[in-house]
């Protein structure tokens, strides 16, 4: 198993990453956190290695004072030459609730996140679909085009694709290349095999948004944690090098904000896992 990946063919990053979602606010209705507590959090993972964060300019805290990408750029700018900046664009969140966003409301939220994180040009940005669930047989062709356009105006790097199903990944690569794919997937929900295996095929990263499953799902089940008793682990970590095991493709983003959470998610990086054991979290 390699620790690394060329993401898009020229940026290489290691295949454990980190997600900023979790930096602003604790939980999904919890109050703001600590600022600091954020921009510290960032700038210990930069020092263990990390050179890919995922985030977004709608990650905040309910009261929007506290941002990601703020934290971000006031953490860590000027950026480390070999540091990858992800994002997402597509949902629009305003009073009555998050909706999805069409073709006209991309660059808006592309000059966002270069403003919020201090960029001229964001290294990968997702065009996320939907909410939870793949939108099955909805087009995503205009919206992506429009994406296409700001990447050959030189905003945008490469370009990822989030929450779709294989036929919008088929859909999406007519117009531009896809350089990576966002969905829910973990060890306890594996419903996303078919575009991992798609991704696999192309030579596109497969990075679940929920690789922990975002406080949805128990993954503390018997089978992560037989394997890190083995290990002298914790179910988490066999969950993260569970995923890292699973395909050359396969990137983790687990998110905290926590400086001790953050360190206990890196030590996966560590664990090897045997025939034995994958034959236990299949």
């Amino acid at each position: 198993m390699t620790d690394q990946f060329r993401l898009g063919g020229d940026l290489t990053i290691d295949r454990l990453g980190f997600g900023a979602m979790r930096l602003p606010q604790a939980g999904w209705a919890g109050p703001a956190r600590d600022p600091e507590t954020g921009r510290a959090v960032l700038r210990r993972a930069v020092e263990l290695g990390v050179d890919h964060i995922d985030t977004a300019d709608f990650y905040r805290s309910q009261d929007g004072s506290v941002r990601a990408n703020t934290l971000i750029r006031e953490a860590l700018a000027p950026y480390p030459d070999n540091l990858v900046i992800a994002t997402k664009v597509g949902p629009i969140f305003g009073p009555g609730g998050p909706r999805q966003g069409g073709a006209a409301d991309l660059r808006p939220q592309v000059e966002a996140n270069l403003e919020s994180l201090g960029l001229d040009r964001l290294d990968l940005v997702y065009l996320r679909i939907g909410m939870m669930e793949p939108p099955h047989g909805e087009a995503l062709a205009e919206r992506f085009e429009a994406l296409a356009a700001l990447r050959e105006e030189g905003l945008i790097r490469h370009l990822g694709l989030s929450n779709v199903d294989t036929g919008h990944l088929a859909e999406a690569r007519t117009i531009a290349p896809v350089a990576a794919v966002q969905n829910d997937f973990h060890i306890a929900n594996r419903d996303e095999t078919a575009v991992l295996d798609a991704c696999a095929q192309a030579g596109i990263a497969f990075v679940p948004f929920f690789p922990l499953g975002g406080g949805n799902t128990d993954i503390d089940n018997p089978g992560p944690a037989k394997v890190a008793e083995r290990h002298g682990a914790t179910a988490h970590q066999i969950a993260l090098a569970w995923l890292l095991a699973l395909s050359p493709v396969a990137l983790a983003i687990p998110g905290t904000g926590s400086a001790a959470h953050l360190e206990e998610n890196l030590a996966a990086r560590s664990i090897a896992l045997t025939e034995e054991d994958l034959a236990d979290l299949a």
